[in-house]
Parts: structure tokens; C-alpha cells; sequence
């Protein structure tokens, strides 16, 4: 496959990036400072913006799939290049796409019609990250592309095990963790061979 991944630089973008190679896949990553990925015979490193259309759409040119694992870094970063995305895979006629998000984007089970964050069954004060995923999300589900966003609980670094339990749209019950390495795990297993199609999936240990 073809697989361009906006956010490679990041922790859980480097894993996806990783398995890709390893698997033989070609992989295109956009990023802002290419010094931090390892050259690799079958990665294309594009310097550029991924808040900047042209750079996005150079980065997708010939891809068969996406991965976005930007990370929101108290900035708009996420949302303002998901619009591009959206765009840029829309222009290419690329229908599939994994993003990584995040628990809080999911539903509450205690009040099924706000998000966890919005609940009180988020334990966090500070949103900001999650309104940007929800934001995110909103705009996925609103376009024609067979979308998968990925909602880990919280993300310690660790290395996979293979082992997770997952629910649609809802953290599944007493979930309190996930690994780095097992979301990317996930993620990268989800492009491959897609499980979930136009839905969230909450992923915890």
C-alpha cells in the first residue's frame, strides 16, 4: 500500500510509521523538521505545513490510505489541517482514513448525550484537547470518507502486547489504559483491514 501519515514526528505517528515499514508498505510523511525521522528506502519525507494546503496535498498525492496522528499541543494545530485532509482525500478520491483522538470524543455512559469530556465521567478539568478531537470527529463523520477515529483512554508509553478490549463509540467498561504501542498497534491493524467503518472506537486495556 500507499500510506501517507500526517503526524509521523509524534508517539503514537513514529509506531504506525514503524510497522508500515517494517511490513513493506511505501509510506509518505509530511512533516515540519525531517531531521527527526530515520531515511528509510521506501519513506518519502516531505518538509511542509500540515496547516497549509499545498503541503497536505503534496504529501497525498498517490496514496491508497491515511493516517492522521496529530497531536493538538494546546494549539489548533488538528483543526485547522483536518479541513485539508478532508479536502485534499476528497480531490484524490481516497476514501479511507484512520485518525488518532482520544477517550474523551466518546459518549458518556452516564449521560449518553454529551461526550465524555462533557461529563462526569471525564476525570480531566482542562478540554481543550478533546473540544479539538470532538471538532475533528464532527467533521469526519460529516464528509463521504470511511473514517475510523481511534479513542485510547489514557496513553502511557509502552510497547504492544496484542491485547485490548474495544467498543464502539463508548471507552469499554473500567478501561484505564492503553499503551502507545497497542494504539498504534490497533490503528495500523484498522487500516489495514477495516473493522469499524465510520465510527469511533473507544480502546482500553
Amino acid at each position: 500500500m500507499n500510506i501517507t501519515i500526517y503526524g509521523a514526528t509524534g508517539r503514537v505517528g513514529n509506531e504506525i510509521l514503524r510497522r508500515a515499514l517494517e511490513d513493506g508498505h511505501l509510506v509518505t510523511a509530511l512533516v515540519r523538521t525531517p531531521s527527526k525521522l530515520t531515511p528509510h528506502e521506501n519513506l518519502t519525507i516531505i518538509e511542509g505545513d500540515i496547516r497549509e494546503q499545498q503541503s497536505v496535498n503534496e504529501a497525498i498525492q498517490g496514496a491508497d490510505a491515511v493516517v492522521s496522528a496529530i497531536g493538538t499541543d494546546k494549539t489548533t494545530t488538528l483543526t485547522d489541517a483536518i479541513p485539508f485532509i478532508i479536502e485534499a482525500m476528497q480531490k484524490e478520491e481516497i476514501k479511507r482514513i484512520v485518525t488518532i483522538g482520544t477517550a474523551g470524543i466518546l459518549q458518556s455512559r452516564t449521560n449518553p448525550e454529551l461526550y465524555r469530556f462533557q461529563s462526569t465521567e471525564s476525570k480531566r478539568r482542562l478540554t481543550f484537547a478533546a473540544e479539538e478531537h470532538a471538532k475533528v470527529f464532527e467533521k469526519l463523520a460529516a464528509s463521504n470518507l470511511d473514517w475510523t477515529v481511534v479513542c485510547p483512554t489514557y496513553l502511557p508509553d509502552g510497547v504492544a502486547t496484542g491485547q485490548w478490549r474495544t467498543e464502539m463509540n463508548f471507552l469499554p467498561e473500567n478501561g484505564v489504559e492503553i499503551s502507545v504501542g497497542d494504539t498504534a498497534e490497533f490503528a495500523y491493524k484498522e487500516l489495514l483491514d477495516p473493522q469499524f467503518i465510520k465510527v469511533r472506537v473507544g480502546l482500553a486495556y
